[in-house]
């Protein structure tokens, strides 16, 4: 099975309560589009980076398992999301990569 070539990362405040897996218009404080490198990450998934992130994204689940922002882990309270380009879907994905968890 071939991975997807990019998601969207989306950085929101953790306090976002969003029950449908959409982000509201505005709701990210920060976006990037991040390609697959090709490599693995030490966390054993497809790495994908761009724009300042590096993120290894579980490509199953679509769940982020370790996540680099401009080479610092999450700042407390942000929470991250992930869209496959092309797909049209949101998922939040709080494994691993919560700041405050």
């Amino acid at each position: 099975m071939s991975h997807p070539q990019s998601y969207e990362i989306l950085l929101v405040p953790e306090f976002t309560e969003d029950t449908t897996d959409a982000v509201e218009p505005g709701g990210a404080i920060r976006s990037a589009v991040v390609a697959a490198t090709g490599e693995t990450g030490a966390s054993g998934y497809p790495r994908y980076a761009g724009e300042g992130i590096v993120a290894d994204i579980d490509t199953a689940t679509h769940t982020v398992e370790a996540l680099l922002v401009d080479g610092a882990e999450l700042d407390y309270g942000l929470s991250v999301r992930i869209k496959e380009q092309g797909a049209g879907r949101n998922t939040r994905s709080d494994a691993g990569i919560d700041a405050d968890g």
